[in-house]
Order: structure tokens, then sequence, then C-alpha cells
């Protein structure tokens, strides 16, 4: 069985690092986008409170063959601290019985107001968590 990459990227960091942990596994890869295209402006205004809250933004349908896979690796950019409101929304379409890994991007590289809370609301959904990593990309957000 087969490793599916799902991710968000605002600024292309996330993007990235994605397609390098997918040419060095041979995972297939997915980008979850959402429905309205953020700007920067809307991203802290708007995104930032969202991910806050652990809200999930609207995205757009992904063709996905569950069958043929066995774990998933869940990538998303740190807003205020917390995964970006894209994670929420791809979470919700991954299947419990899948192994999941979760790999969060930011400039600074931790998540530390948030980590145990992501891990406890994970468990708590019924997902069986492989890993948990942050991953810094050493990259400001850029205008969108």
């Amino acid at each position: 069985m087969k490793t599916a990459i799902l991710y968000y990227s605002f600024n292309g960091a996330t993007r990235t690092e994605a397609a390098k942990r997918a040419a060095s596994t041979g995972a297939d890869v997915y980008e979850v986008l959402e429905a309205k295209k953020r700007r920067l402006f809307s991203a802290f205004l708007v995104g930032c409170p969202q991910a806050l809250g652990r809200k999930a933004s609207a995205i757009k349908p992904l063709d996905i063959d569950w069958s043929l896979y066995d774990s998933v690796t869940l990538m998303a950019p740190v807003w205020a601290g917390h995964p970006a409101p894209a994670f929420n929304a791809a979470l919700e379409l991954i299947p419990k019985d899948k192994l999941l890994h979760i790999a969060l991007t930011s400039g600074g590289g931790e998540t530390p107001k948030s980590k145990e809370a992501t891990i406890d609301l994970l468990r708590k959904q019924g997902f069986t968590l492989a890993s948990y990593e942050d991953v810094k990309s050493g990259q400001p957000p850029k205008k969108a």
C-alpha cells in the first residue's frame, strides 16, 4: 500500500516540502485548494481567527480513491500558532482507518501553542496518529 500526501499551501513553502517528501517516498500528492483563494490580508484578518478556533474553510472537492492508501500525510502552514483552516477541512475527508502523519510548516518551525491540543483533537476524532512534525520553512508569508 501507499501513502497519500494531502497539502494546503498558502505561499508555496508547504507545496515545496510536500514535493520533496513525495520524491523521496513515492507517495501520491494531492493539493487542497480553498474554494475562494485568499489574499494575504484575508489570511491574517479572517484566516488566523479561524485557525485559532479550529474552524474549517470551504475547499474544492478532491477525487481520491482512499482504498489505495494505508497512510496519509496531511500538511499545512501554521497560522497564529495553529494549523490553517484548510487543514481542518482536509481532515474531514480522511477516513479514520488510515494511519495519519501530520507535518505543519512555519517560518519559525514550531507550534507549541497547539501541538498537544491538535494531537488530542486528532485522537478524539478517532485517528491513529503515527507522527507529528513541525517543519521550519524559513519563508515569511508573501503577498498572494
